[in-house]
């Protein structure tokens, strides 16, 4: 039980958020635009995307350990940064780490086989990328992270394709209507992953991980967190204007009061690891909440 313990505090559960919130929007957005529904495939891709979102944190952690990152980090605020720290504690080793991060990579990527089986292969290419991408993250020698591609990276799986993705399961075919969708949602990955990166800030530029934060100081970067934030409303905005979002998905902007606030702790505190601690959680709140509101937004302009 201890060590089932420490594998769930490994896999860091509590942001497996950052994948069941774009493919249960993309099943949504399925279900609202053809009528079809498949519970059976839904289930799988949650299931097979949380095995991916797992395999990339432990994975992560075992490449940060080799780097020192995380065993030189002091400033780390747990949960939302510094990794999960099983390794510094020797609570796993790293060869049980990379191991476990592998297998994960392997049950999910049968899930995928299984899919393109069952629906499309094209399945495969969209579990291509992301399985290069969140093994090579912090992998070398691609070690996407420190060439500044690291946010990008993140909008592009745990944003578009994980909600594109979740929707050709349940079409088999492509379409705008999932991609325009998902942009709030990836923008707001996008700033979980940019605001944790200023508690990381000393260790990452010591070994290199040299992600945009590092790359132009956390005063001038607390400023870009502000672009995210408004960028994801304002995706939301053009998608109703262009008539590409229901009118409902407006909805969605309900949670500007919480990015208000959020942005104004990290414009105030983006030096102050524990006093930022705030906007990390609110992030994370506005990331879950407004693609729920998405959800709703489309459900209820159906049934209207």
């Amino acid at each position: 039980m201890n060590k089932i313990k420490v594998w769930l505090q490994e896999i860091r559960m509590p942001f497996f958020t950052g994948t069941i919130v774009p493919i249960v929007l993309g099943a949504v957005v399925a279900f609202y635009h053809t009528d079809q529904f498949h519970w059976g495939y839904f289930l799988l891709t949650l299931l097979g995307g949380i095995l991916l979102h797992a395999a990339a944190n432990v994975s992560n952690d075992y490449f940060d350990h080799l780097n020192k990152g995380d065993d030189l980090n002091k400033e780390f605020v747990s949960p939302f940064t510094g990794g999960s720290r099983v390794i510094q504690k020797g609570l796993l080793s790293p060869r049980e780490v990379l191991i476990g991060s592998l297998l994960f990579f392997l049950a999910g990527s049968l899930i995928g086989v299984y899919l393109a089986y069952k629906v499309h292969i094209a399945i495969l290419l969209i579990g291509f990328i992301g399985v290069v991408s969140a093994f090579f993250y912090t992998a070398p020698p691609l070690f996407f992270v420190s060439r500044g591609i690291g946010e990008v990276m993140i909008f592009l799986n745990f944003g578009v394709l994980m909600t594109l993705g979740s929707y050709f399961v349940q079409t088999a075919y492509f379409s705008w209507l999932p991609v325009v969708a998902s942009l709030p949602v990836a923008f707001l990955i996008s700033a979980i992953l940019y605001i944790n990166e200023f508690q990381d800030y000393k260790a990452d530029k010591e070994v290199g991980k040299n992600h945009i934060v590092v790359r132009v100081g956390r005063k001038k970067a607390a400023f870009g967190y502000l672009i995210y934030m408004l960028l994801t409303y304002i995706s939301v905005i053009i998608g109703v204007i262009t008539d590409v979002l229901p009118p409902w998905a407006l909805l969605s902007l309900l949670t500007l009061p919480l990015a208000f606030k959020a942005i104004k702790v990290a414009l105030d505190f983006y030096d102050d690891s524990m006093k930022l601690v705030p906007a990390n959680a609110m992030t994370i709140q506005n990331h879950m909440i407004t693609g729920l509101l998405l959800c709703i937004g489309f459900m209820i302009d159906k049934w209207m």
